[in-house]
C-alpha cells in the first residue's frame, strides 16, 4: 500500500470530499505510474479519479464500527512523535 494514503474511516470530524479525492488521486497516480497524464490520457485519468472518489465515499459511508471515532489532532500528534523518533 502506498504510504502516503492515510486511513479515512472512523475519524471525528469525518473525512471530507477533498480528502477522499486526494486519496483517489494518489491511487490513480500509483497505478498509472505518472503524476501528470499526457493530454491524450487526461480525460481517462480524471474519469478514474472521479470513479474512485465515488466508490471510496460509498465505502466510507457504508462501513460500521463499534469503536469510538479517532481524534484527528491526537492522531496527528502521534504521527509527529513517530516521525521524531524515526528521523531523529
Amino acid at each position: 500500500m502506498c504510504r502516503n494514503i492515510k486511513p479515512l474511516f472512523n475519524f471525528d470530524p469525518p473525512a471530507t470530499d477533498q480528502e477522499i479525492r486526494d486519496a483517489a488521486l494518489q491511487f490513480v497516480r500509483k497505478l498509472s505510474g505518472t503524476t501528470k497524464p499526457s493530454k491524450r490520457n487526461e480525460a481517462a485519468f480524471e474519469h478514474a479519479i472521479d470513479s474512485i472518489t465515488a466508490c471510496a465515499r460509498e465505502l466510507l459511508d457504508s462501513l460500521e464500527t463499534s469503536h469510538p471515532p479517532h481524534n484527528r489532532e491526537e492522531e496527528a500528534a502521534k504521527a509527529r512523535a513517530r516521525n521524531l523518533t524515526r528521523f531523529a
